[in-house]
């Protein structure tokens, strides 16, 4: 894979991983249809995605300061209550404890790590199935449908007011599952999480932001998996050159993309996304068969 082949993948991962289009499924497809060698798939993919998650600390950083802060002080509210716990107590008087999930951020702190488990046992266990879907052009096509049905039937739903509070854990636990789904090549992480957040209720803009902050430990986990591989597949210095040019590449544009998204969700114009995807997904089974 030549520098110049890695920027245009990087280029196409910073424009399609925010706009719910399927990055993996682009990525997928140029790499079947243009025969584009990156040496190593999953590792290439996931750097790309470091790109792009680089994009997501610099857009939300605020939220994620006021994320890891109130994560911190829940950890030193929990270690306060069992510290009560096993204190004695002379007084008689009832045990004062501190509650724990007092704000949205807490909750918001919470909700992450119960859509986060499912989506690690997920893309833990179907790693090799990712791949070899990666490989060919017949399920990106169809994953790529799939997203689109997905994206219609989010903008039809009208009833979209929750913010953290009002979320339950088990929709948290659906938004993970859907986030899990995703790592198939076709099926957007961005589209399918924010289509499973408006099917629960969120409200749009709490659904944008909640689907991207959502990314962060599932690309970091994701980059942790793949750290032995890259050591063990020995990646020349030219070649990870060229990986670092796409990672760099997706970031920029990326940038741009996210800086879009959230009012298109607002103002339910992912039905235009929605056609795109059925034009790729059919362009790209009916490539399977004659490319």
């Amino acid at each position: 894979m030549s520098i110049l082949q890695a920027i245009f993948l990087g280029i196409v991962q910073g424009l399609t991983e925010f706009l719910p289009v399927s990055s993996s499924g682009h990525l997928a497809i140029l790499q079947n249809v243009f025969h584009i060698d990156t040496g190593s798939t999953v590792t290439f993919d996931v750097m790309l995605h470091v790109g792009t998650l680089l994009v997501v600390f610099l857009v939300y950083w605020k939220d994620i300061c006021k994320l890891i802060v109130e994560a911190l002080r829940m950890l030193a509210d929990i270690f306060s209550n069992l510290k009560t716990l096993f204190s004695r107590n002379n007084t008689g008087e009832p045990k004062k404890y501190r509650r724990i999930i007092r704000t949205n951020y807490r909750k918001f702190v919470l909700l992450i790590l119960v859509s986060t488990i499912p989506t690690g046992l997920m893309g833990y266990f179907g790693r090799k199935l990712i791949e070899d879907a990666s490989g060919t052009l017949l399920v990106p096509g169809i994953c790529l449908l799939i997203t689109a049905v997905l994206l219609l039937l989010s903008d039809q739903v009208d009833n979209c007011w929750k913010i953290p509070k009002d979320v339950s854990w088990g929709e948290g636990v659906l938004v993970g599952i859907a986030q899990g789904f995703a790592t198939l090549p076709g099926l957007s992480r961005s589209g399918s999480t924010i289509a499973a957040c408006t099917f629960c209720g969120f409200e749009r803009r709490f659904a944008v932001k909640y689907s991207f902050i959502l990314s962060i430990p599932a690309i970091l986990g994701a980059a942790v998996l793949e750290l032995g591989d890259i050591a063990s597949e020995g990646i020349s210095a030219s070649m990870m050159g060229n990986y670092l040019a796409g990672m760099a590449a997706a970031a920029v544009c990326g940038y741009f993309a996210i800086r879009t998204i959230g009012n298109l969700v607002k103002k339910r114009k992912m039905k235009y996304f929605a056609f795109y995807c059925i034009a790729i997904g059919i362009l790209a089974i009916v490539g399977n068969f004659f490319l």
